[in-house]
């Protein structure tokens, strides 16, 4: 039996029988590291074919580390790829997203014509319909290219992926597992091009545009409703923060505002607002970046692209939740009618903001945004922006930084992003630094003091937009939103997509 599914860029299918193995030009299987580190350990659905392995020489020397790959021909003239693992009892889901990654980038660009993988030598954590998820999720991450701006794009010689899988009482579960999986990673690829897209494409306006498009064809009929707000509709609701960022801009600022209700709700079910910052281009404004620092910038709308990739996800998934997902887009440039540094300006919220810098623009659309989203009435809401550079200063580009108002709702958010192998670290707001964000002469200012705890000091600004004892939390993610090269399943360069499966688990229950 065979099952096929549509991945992003090659097709992928699940085979039950050696049909396809067996006329494969080249096969993966996944191995082990002994503790005692001599040898390996396998899970081979091909027992002859590990012994043809083991009887070379040059496999004593492979210890199977994690990431590295071992070669040879076998007997029937099919190429192996034999990918290392590390010890079992450490490879965990991560380590099936990893090595999957691994197997994928041995085989691209080889001149194979079909390969097949042995998804239960992946299965290090003896749930074989999971890891065949992982796996799909993963090769479809990887796979990804953003190569629309290419005049020849680079292509595999081989446009078909065989996941084989001998154990048949799977086979009931393979078409959920995989269209959840697939739903996921496709999600994570979109969001990845929103961000990739260059900014003189991607402009507020085109966003939006984009958006819209989006939900009307793939999340049709998902009980989805779009409003987009422009700059009159955004006079009316008083966001003057968000309109002083757009005062230099050639585009009108654009507000969408998603709605998912699920097909079952009670009186009881639970609403998140998800809030993004979508800054396609940030020059910094009359507090004006080098040139150096200028470079990159179109990357400021990531926290609005995690959060509606997020969103994507889960309604694709039929999260039981109803979810908000609300979306704030203008760039932040520079002309006669731009906003000035000492400028004051009232809020949506009545609160009035002293704004000392222009290039910490990214807290004053959110904090009408944030306020907005208050007005929707949800149990819960997450921010998520690339907000500060200090963040790279405390955490590194590698970990995701979260701070909020209630602790258990931190402790969830943490969690699921836990259990999704994505680095998150809670970093505190203090009385202190509250009162830092206070202003002499008007409610608050948009900077605090300089060189001093520069992520927390935002989360502290955007506090005071929260109302109604909600809970909220806020994801910096200027670290994680791009260039993750250490993770295999990430491109080295431009958007990485992460975080959009955290909160998809938090959405989704994990399920």
């Amino acid at each position: 039996m065979r099952i096929y599914f549509k991945g992003v860029f090659m097709k992928l299918h699940v085979d039950f029988d050696t049909t396809h193995w067996d006329k494969a030009d080249a096969i993966v299987v996944a191995a082990y590291a002994k503790k005692d580190g001599k040898g390996v350990t396998h899970s081979w659905s091909h027992k002859d074919l590990f012994k043809e392995f083991e009887a070379l020489k040059a496999a004593k020397n492979f210890k199977a580390a994690s990431g590295s790959v071992f070669a040879f021909t076998n007997s029937q003239g099919q190429t192996v790829k034999v990918i290392g693992m590390g010890e079992k009892t450490k490879a965990k889901a991560e380590g099936i997203r990893r090595a999957t990654a691994s197997a994928y980038k041995s085989i691209a660009g080889e001149k194979y014509n079909s390969v097949a993988m042995d998804v239960g030598s992946f299965n290090a954590i003896g749930k074989l319909a999971d890891t065949l998820g992982l796996m799909n999720e993963s090769l479809t991450l990887t796979s990804y290219a953003f190569d629309k701006y290419k005049a020849k794009p680079a292509k595999n010689s081989f446009k078909e992926i065989c996941l084989y899988c001998p154990d048949k009482k799977i086979k009931k579960s393979v078409d959920k597992v995989i269209s959840a999986s697939s739903n996921l990673a496709e999600s994570v690829n979109y969001a990845r091009d929103l961000v990739n897209e260059a900014p003189n494409v991607l402009h507020s306006e085109e966003y939006a545009k984009r958006i819209e498009k989006d939900v009307k064809t793939t999340l049709k009929g998902k009980g989805v409703k779009v409003k987009i707000m422009n700059k009159a509709d955004l006079k009316k609701e008083k966001m003057n923060l968000f309109l002083s960022v757009n005062a230099g801009s050639a585009y009108q600022p654009q507000l969408v505002h998603l709605t998912y209700t699920p097909k079952k709700t009670t009186k009881n079910t639970k609403h998140y607002a998800l809030v993004g910052k979508g800054l396609t281009f940030d020059t910094g404004g009359y507090s004006l970046k080098p040139g150096g620092s200028m470079m990159g910038m179109k990357f400021d709308m990531g926290g609005s692209a995690t959060v509606y990739g997020a969103f994507r996800a889960a309604v694709l998934n039929n999260a039981p939740y109803k979810i908000t997902c609300i979306l704030g887009m203008t760039d932040n440039m520079v002309n006669s009618h731009a906003t000035v540094p000492d400028s004051i300006v009232k809020g949506r919220s009545g609160k009035t903001v002293e704004i000392l810098n222009t290039d910490a623009e990214g807290r004053l659309v959110l904090a009408d945004c944030l306020d907005y989203a208050c007005d929707q009435k949800p149990d819960f809401i997450i921010d998520a922006a690339t907000l500060t550079g200090a963040c790279l200063v405390a955490l590194g580009s590698q970990v995701c930084a979260v701070l909020g108002n209630n602790s258990s709702f931190t402790k969830k958010v943490l969690g699921s992003a836990q259990k999704q192998d994505e680095y998150m670290w809670e970093l505190p707001i203090i009385d202190e630094w509250r009162d830092d964000m206070k202003s002499k002469i008007a409610d608050l200012k948009n900077i605090g003091t300089p060189a001093r705890a520069g992520t927390a000091t935002a989360a502290a600004f955007l506090e005071n937009f929260i109302k109604d004892d909600i809970k909220w939390a806020h994801l910096d993610i200027a670290g994680v939103c791009d260039s993750q090269s250490h993770l295999p399943y990430c491109p080295a360069k431009g958007g990485s997509g992460l975080i959009v499966r955290s909160l998809h688990h938090l959405l989704t229950d994990g399920k």
